[in-house]
């Protein structure tokens, strides 16, 4: 398979829009990035008639869609419906996303992902364990029947995924650091997230190898006069990254605009916490025997309570734009090359560059989706 692409604004990282290139595709990797004068006239080359030409999403939240949660359909076959029903809106790569459950269910999320990737599952690029080590004080929408600590067993398993990457959302304050080391010694990437951690605690956790918070502002110790919380550590540490959910509900506007003026350049990234209402046509799920609802585009239970989102990234990107104020380009990276980068896969993905995936969409000037591209396959126009 080899073909080109041209006639698009080509979105580069750091150097905008490119006019006049062409972008040219040997079987799954971008062989070469060329301007038109220079393209070779052998190589079959499809206009795109001046889209927007942008990487994949890679979400790396996503608890369900498509009428599947992942807690639910722990297997080969649930992962494929999950992606399947992100694909349409941008999301060429994702973490399936298990909500707090036993030990014996995240083992069997771990060896479905092992399995989904060795049988070639385009898109699944590891795994998001979201607890169960969690704090109850901030537990959400999840079970705390399932609530435990990290112990030599757990950091066990959590370190025996074979393929791609694993995220784990822990509250450290309640875990001995030391684990936390362990974990990421071993390549897991530590997030903290449900967590009622204070400043000092959360500082000593940064220290001991968390990279990451969890949906920032949410399930977390706020920002106070003086006590600076969670959100005060991820605030000033200059270093961690931070996933957000943008869609009018989990998260004021006005302090998802105080984030970005605050984090440096690339540490803000976007997540769905998508739920299996996206991409399905019925509005409402089952979750630990709760019945939760989405209406008005938020996803809650009967008492309220936010559980995850029916949120999808193509809209994310639109929400920041149109919300916040960010540039659509600024946008498309932190749906793209920020997540990449926060989970080390930003050799692979997460942005049009010679050598990478060839998961990239067509956006028009209305940013709606024309063509997808998954591993240089054509999935939809």
């Amino acid at each position: 398979m080899l073909y080109g692409l041209k006639n698009m604004k080509l979105h580069q990282p750091n150097q905008g829009w490119l006019e006049d290139y062409v972008v040219i595709v040997k079987n799954k990797i971008i062989e070469a990035i060329v301007p038109l004068s220079d393209t070779h006239s052998s190589i079959p080359l499809h206009d795109l008639g001046g889209a927007y030409l942008t990487p994949g999403f890679f979400d790396t939240q996503v608890n369900g869609g498509g009428g599947v949660l992942f807690n639910d359909e722990t297997n080969v076959e649930g992962i494929a419906k999950i992606f399947d029903a992100h694909l349409q809106f941008g999301t060429t790569a994702i973490l399936p996303t298990l909500i707090s459950d036993d030990l014996s269910k995240v083992s069997t999320a771990l060896a479905s992902i092992d399995s989904a990737i060795e049988a070639g599952e385009v898109g699944i690029h590891g795994v998001h364990i979201e607890g169960p080590f969690i704090n109850p004080q901030r537990k959400g929408i999840h079970n705390q029947d399932k609530f435990r600590l990290l112990d030599k067993d757990s950091v066990k398993l959590l370190s025996s995924l074979k393929h791609g990457k694993l995220l784990l959302t822990v509250a450290p304050e309640l875990q001995n650091l030391a684990h936390l080391t362990s974990l990421a010694e071993e390549g897991v990437i530590v997030a903290a997230g449900h967590t009622a951690a204070t400043y000092p605690q959360m500082v000593a956790a940064l220290r001991s190898n968390v990279t990451c918070f969890t949906h920032l502002f949410n399930a977390m110790t706020p920002l106070a006069t003086r006590e600076p919380g969670v959100v005060g550590a991820a605030l000033e540490d200059i270093n961690s990254w931070v996933g957000v959910i943008v869609d009018g509900h989990h998260v004021h506007d006005s302090t998802l605009k105080i984030a970005l003026a605050v984090k440096p350049k690339g540490k803000v990234f976007l997540v769905t916490d998508a739920m299996s209402t996206v991409g399905d046509d019925k509005n409402w799920f089952t979750l630990d025997g709760q019945t939760i609802t989405c209406n008005g585009g938020m996803c809650a239970s009967e008492e309220g309570t936010l559980a995850g989102s029916c949120l999808d990234m193509l809209s994310a990107v639109k929400n920041t734009t149109v919300r916040l104020g960010v540039s659509f380009h600024e946008a498309v990276n932190m749906a793209s090359l920020y997540p990449a980068q926060m989970m080390g896969l930003d050799h692979a993905i997460g942005s049009i560059e010679v050598g990478k995936e060839a998961s990239m969409l067509a956006i028009d000037s209305e940013l709606s989706i024309t063509r997808i591209w998954v591993n240089g396959a054509l999935r939809s126009r």
